[in-house]
């Protein structure tokens, strides 16, 4: 083997080591982009969760209040209870929104003050779309998470009159 051919051969191989490490880089790319979604997809599985544990623990606060409509007037009411003898824990803590990390919900408030839901502050365009559960079905093709209200129901009992 001459030393022409032994350079040529080496540039050739240094060629396809080149080749490999951008297949790699390549790889690599798609990878992370497949694992950011999977990640992202996941925050939202969690938003969901934690707003129906906001809404549900809005609903118990509510109907433990005896006779009237009380709501919270803050999330920490939920974690700690104190209107009645015995403290009543509706939540274990107070979530942070998932999609920002923080504990920087917007609070959806009643006209006198009282909590009546959540939602995210963040105006990140949502992955999800489309099939929600029938309580979620409002989220269909919002522009934003902060659009993914989650509301507890207020429902009044009127008392029918009987001729």
């Amino acid at each position: 083997m001459n030393a022409h051919a032994a350079s040529r051969d080496a540039g050739f191989t240094y060629i396809g080591i080149l080749i490999a490490v951008a297949l790699i880089g390549i790889s690599l790319a798609a990878a992370g982009t497949l694992w950011s979604f999977a990640a992202h997809r996941e925050k939202e599985a969690e938003l969901l969760y934690i707003g129906h544990q906001f809404r549900d623990a809005i609903g118990r606060y509510r109907a433990s209040g005896g006779g009237g409509l009380q709501l919270p007037r803050e999330l920490a009411d939920l974690v700690e209870d104190d209107r009645s003898p015995v403290p009543r824990h509706f939540l274990r803590k107070i979530y942070r929104d998932p999609m920002t990390g923080n504990d920087d919900w917007t609070l959806i408030r009643t006209n006198d003050g009282g909590i009546i839901g959540v939602a995210s502050s963040s105006i990140a365009t949502p992955i999800k779309k489309g099939h929600f559960d029938a309580q979620d079905a409002v989220f269909e093709n919002t522009e934003c998470y902060c659009d993914w209200k989650f509301v507890s129901v207020l429902r009044h009992v009127r008392a029918q009159r009987t001729p």
